[in-house]
């Protein structure tokens, strides 16, 4: 009797230090001072939480209500966990985003820290039902104000740049990171989803919100920057921009850095706004490697349904890439390659009357060879491809000296009024293409390309296309 009435205390007494044990791993951010009224400026107190949460392994805690913060840094063995009725809502106030080296928009420099930061930190969580709002509209005003200035004095291509704001979420140099499980990000000042130079991250469940209070110029969905090992599911997006896109770094910078992108799968997402369903670029400088996506719906507010873009200045690559079970409602590309995409942003000089110069736009304005310069794509396989509605199925512009060569493309259903043009192309080979297009496709010559109905094809001179430098800034944007 003894022996059970002490075998009892014993498992009484572990279920109870289990439970303490339990209970010791949430960090409520209430116990640091946070208060959920959206008027106090919580940074201090949220962090406390967070530093006391990584000195044992733990899981930040909000109880309901409304954060408002600046840059948060989520530590290693961390997660923040922000359930729903929880917002974190982004302080206007770019002074509570401290500046740290990062890269942005291809090239590394300082830069302010995102509104959620995992910076050089391993095995943390970002998860829960609850919302990471940004609060951008005067970061996307303070951009625009800019601009309008830059653009008269061919300035486009510094503006981005120049008009420093805060993302939403940047893992930086990081591995075994997770996010996701079904949060709701909005309103990002800059790009919502950063991942650079990190590896082993996992996105799996979020809703991008950022055409509210307006269209956020440049705010992309999720962006995979030099990074390998990543798993993107599940997102459902709704951007101005990018919106799931594949990044390498730019130019001189990023053929310097040379790190490539690879060993990424997205699928089982949604795009419903944004400047393409799926995208490789601009920012090429690393190059891509073995990138796959699949089951992805690309609906008719999106203009491109597959974009690579690139410049003469980028360089790079693209090879083992895999495309498909794409649906595209509506979207009036299918498929574009342009290799000398937004002149006026990709080519960066500074006008003769700056005297005291950036040492970013030094870095812009270096100067690369052509034969460097221009990214080769080779061995993409494009596969089970679904679009009706469309008003181009092609529009693709490579290079005469590195031609995109070995695309396979088979079992397309092709709906759309123009058959388009595949210029500068070898080795192309199409496969059970159901084209529906009501003029042909048109080839220069059809020695690269194999396979396309012969009533689906014309060979003729290649038309000139209007020069996008000579367009308006919003016209550009949404080109």
């Amino acid at each position: 009797m003894r022996r059970k009435t002490m075998k009892q205390w014993l498992l009484a007494l572990g279920a109870m230090l289990l439970s303490v044990a339990a209970q010791a791993a949430d960090f409520s951010v209430a116990r640091y001072g946070a208060k959920a009224d959206g008027k106090t400026l919580n940074t201090k107190a949220i962090q406390a939480a967070i530093d006391a949460a990584a000195r044992q392994g733990g899981t930040v805690v909000f109880p309901a209500g409304t954060y408002l913060t600046g840059s948060i840094f989520v530590k290693s063995g961390v997660t923040l966990r922000v359930d729903k009725g929880v917002t974190l809502l982004g302080s206007q106030d770019i002074k509570d985003y401290p500046v740290l080296p990062t890269r942005i928009a291809g090239i590394e420099m300082k830069w302010p820290a995102a509104l959620v930061n995992v910076y050089r930190q391993s095995n943390a969580k970002i998860e829960g039902e609850g919302t990471i709002d940004g609060d951008g509209k005067v970061f996307w005003d303070s951009y625009w104000t800019l601009r309008k200035q830059y653009e008269p004095r061919g300035l486009r291509w510094a503006s981005d740049y120049d008009a420093q704001r805060p993302r939403l979420i940047q893992v930086f140099e990081s591995k075994d990171v997770k996010l996701g499980g079904g949060l709701l990000l909005k309103r990002a000042g800059f790009w919502t989803v950063h991942i650079c130079y990190s590896e082993d991250v996992t996105i799996d469940g979020v809703v991008i919100r950022n055409n509210q209070d307006g269209l956020g110029p440049s705010t992309d969905g999720i962006d995979i920057d030099s990074s390998r090992k990543v798993l993107v599911a599940h997102a459902d997006i709704d951007v101005n921009d990018d919106a799931l896109c594949m990044k390498a770094g730019r130019d001189s910078d990023g053929l310097r850095v040379a790190r490539s992108t690879e060993d990424v799968v997205v699928r089982d997402s949604i795009v419903r706004s944004g400047a393409a369903g799926f995208t490789f670029g601009s920012e090429t400088s690393g190059g891509f490697r073995n990138i796959e996506a699949y089951n992805i719906t690309v609906l008719d507010k999106v203009p491109v349904g597959i974009l690579f873009k690139s410049a003469h200045t980028r360089g790079g690559f693209g090879e083992n890439i895999r495309l498909h079970d794409f649906t595209m409602q509506g979207t009036p590309v299918v498929l574009r390659i342009t290799m000398n995409w937004n002149p006026s942003y990709s080519y960066a000089r500074i006008p003769d009357d700056v005297k005291d110069v950036p040492p970013h736009w030094k870095v812009l304005a270096t100067p690369v060879p052509r034969e460097r310069g221009m990214a080769q794509l080779s061995d993409v396989s494009i596969w089970n491809i679904k679009a009706s509605g469309a008003r181009t199925a092609f529009e693709v512009d490579s290079y005469k000296e590195k031609p995109a060569q070995r695309f396979t493309l088979r079992n397309l259903d092709i709906e759309a009024k123009q058959g388009g043009h595949i210029y500068d192309v070898a080795g192309w080979t199409f496969t059970d293409a159901k084209l529906a297009l009501g003029t042909p496709v048109q080839l220069e010559d059809d020695r690269g390309v194999r396979g396309l109905p012969p009533a689906a094809v014309q060979v003729r001179p290649r038309a000139v296309k209007e020069d996008p430098s000579k367009k308006s800034f919003e016209e550009q944007d949404k080109s």
